[in-house]
């Protein structure tokens, strides 16, 4: 008997290495076993990615968190073939009685590599180093941000990515001398501001830089370290600023120096050797559509015209005067007293207190909406204000997977005239709830799902359904003052006019100039939020057409689901619907909901 159970033991071990050799370096026998590996590939090839996630710590894994992604070329050329690897990998499985979850994990992974291996010809159609999210701003931002130190160890590794930056800058600068090869250089007013930026970096002490002083607030809240410790471990921060990280930075604005002489006004891609295609391609990407530039600049001009109608009756309503042209009407609005906080420190307090009065109102509210909720906190923060000039008026920032940190809503308050109190509820819903913190929050904690099913982004159903919940939160009855729903009304007409510039900078050539003219005099818009606006169009492009795109097809959708189940339709139901499913490309989305409407009319 005892040589029965050995051998059956043996059997069973035999077995589990079997499938454990088969899942690592072959097809794996099940295919969610193969989603997992992949995602894994995918999270350990990205250090900084894994920082954010936090997934493994708590497995005791903290490696990853003394070092930086490597951009290299030949980091590149790797991943690519990975890329290739895993879609002729997940070709081979067999998909026929797939159904529900199973058919849709295939789906969204297959449209995420194709698109994916796609975007490798245009490789070096982008600008790396620009002055809204390129590694010389977004590292001091992950480091303050992201890296967490909770002891000893954790500041040890904070210092020894600080060493290497170097590295990293170095392989920035291989692929930027490529691009400029390939004939991809940055439009002038991208290198002055980049270069405007890093010279103020460079030119702090050490002690003043957001680098350190960060550190010296995380190691604040370290109650094991002595202030002798503390002081080893920022004397070593001053010698990787001094020595690593402001060379690396130095390195960038030499290349950038030299490069300027090189460069034109020109905005748009379409100056690439292949920028209509890549253009093209951009749109596919961001919108998760087949709709050409063409189109979009069509819809977009559609969109500006309905919604100024809106808001003109409004205005005559309330009879404000100048209301036949909407655009200076709201210029002037927004520099009224009774709209405005003063510039001030205790007047950018109270922003930050108000969105998060705002937030707080809201988040009680939805019960008639939702059933479900994320469990992750939403704070509210001003953007730091070394980047405050050149980011946009707010971002989200998705809070870590064990819990750790919370999702953040970042306002910029760099010039408090470009947040009239009309729009702040408007801003505060999309970013926060019930739009980016409650849609991303929920993406991130399903259960039963593939983990690349709860992080994978597609910008037309994530910046669509922000755009939505804009919306979705005045149909709610939260903004009963008319002069709220007027900034509503701004706001989804700043995104119908995104459709329209950004089409027009990289398809019909518009200059910066005149792309910032349109925007100023159609939406009223602050002229810093415009600019700051526009010049992420330019460095971005097609991403600013995944908002309205997306927003437009989630009410089509609605609207749909509406009209086929009559009484049977239940808006919480259509949320669970659009929510539980996770980021999804728009078509597979439209598939979703289709098969939702089918079932409940035949449901009894």
């Amino acid at each position: 008997m005892r040589k029965i159970i050995l051998r059956m033991l043996a059997a069973v071990l035999l077995l589990l290495a079997v499938l454990v050799v088969n899942t690592i370096w072959f097809k794996p026998f099940f295919i969610r076993a193969f989603y997992e590996r992949v995602f894994v590939k995918f999270a350990f090839d990205s250090p900084e990615l894994l920082s954010r996630l936090r997934l493994v710590e708590g497995l005791g894994i903290q490696g990853h968190n003394r070092k930086l992604d490597d951009v290299s070329e030949a980091e590149n050329n790797r991943k690519f073939r990975f890329l290739l690897e895993t879609q002729a990998t997940l070709h081979r499985y067999d998909t026929t009685g797939m159904r529900g979850q199973d058919q849709l994990n295939y789906q969204v992974l297959d449209w995420y590599i194709a698109k994916e291996v796609a975007g490798m010809k245009f490789r070096y159609d982008n600008y790396p180093v620009n002055q809204l999210f390129g590694v010389q701003n977004d590292f001091p931002s992950f480091m303050a941000d992201v890296h967490q130190v909770h002891n000893r160890r954790d500041a040890d590794y904070y210092n020894e990515r600080l060493a290497a930056v170097r590295v990293k800058f170095a392989q920035v600068l291989e692929g930027l001398k490529i691009r400029e090869k390939h004939g991809v250089v940055p439009p002038t007013f991208v290198i002055d501001k980049v270069l405007t930026e890093m010279s103020g970096l460079v030119a702090q002490a050490p002690e003043q830089s957001i680098l350190y002083t960060s550190l010296v607030e995380k190691l604040g809240k370290v109650k094991d370290l002595d202030a002798a410790a503390q002081a080893e471990i920022l004397a070593e921060t001053k010698r990787q600023i001094t020595g690593n990280v402001y060379p690396a930075y130095q390195a960038l604005i030499g290349y950038f120096t030299a490069l300027r002489p090189r460069s034109t006004n020109d905005a748009g891609v379409w100056k690439f050797p292949d920028g209509k295609a890549y253009y093209a391609y951009c749109l596919q990407l961001y919108t998760t559509t087949n709709l050409s530039a063409t189109q979009i600049h069509a819809l977009g001009l559609s969109e500006v015209t309905r919604i100024t109608a809106e808001m003109r009756a409004i205005l005559q309503v309330e009879k404000i005067s100048g209301a036949d042209s909407v655009g200076p009407t709201m210029v002037r609005l927004g520099e009224e007293p009774r709209f405005s906080y003063p510039d001030t420190d205790s007047g950018r307090t109270q922003i930050l207190a108000d969105y998060r009065r705002i937030l707080a109102e809201v988040d009680k509210g939805l019960g008639s909406a939702f059933r479900i909720r994320p469990k992750a906190a939403l704070e509210v923060r001003r953007v730091p204000e070394f980047k405050q000039k050149t980011s946009p008026g707010a971002y989200y920032e998705p809070a870590a997977l064990d819990g750790s940190r919370p999702g953040v809503f970042y306002a910029n308050l760099y010039d408090v005239k470009a947040t009239p109190k009309f729009g702040m509820r408007t801003l505060a819903y999309h970013e926060g709830i019930p739009g980016h913190h409650f849609q991303i929050g929920i993406a991130q904690e399903l259960q039963g799902l593939p983990t690349f099913r709860t992080v994978i982004p597609f910008p037309a159903y994530g910046e669509g359904w922000a755009l939505y919940a804009e919306r979705l939160a005045s149909e709610l009855g939260f903004e009963k003052d008319p002069y709220d729903n007027l900034g509503r009304l701004r706001a989804e007409l700043f995104r119908a006019v995104r459709l329209v510039v950004d089409t027009g900078i990289h398809d019909q050539r518009w200059t910066r100039e005149q792309a910032i003219n349109y925007m100023r005099r159609t939406t009223g818009m602050a002229l810093s939020d415009v600019t700051a606006e526009v010049e992420r169009y330019i460095v971005m492009p097609g991403q600013a057409c995944s908002y309205k795109v997306g927003m437009l097809k989630i009410l089509e959708l609605r609207e749909r689901a509406k009209q086929a189940l009559g009484p049977k339709f239940d808006l919480r139901d259509f949320h669970d619907v659009v929510l539980k499913n996770g980021g999804l490309p728009l078509e597979i989305l439209e598939q979703v909901v289709n098969n939702y409407i089918a079932a409940k009319k035949t449901a009894a």
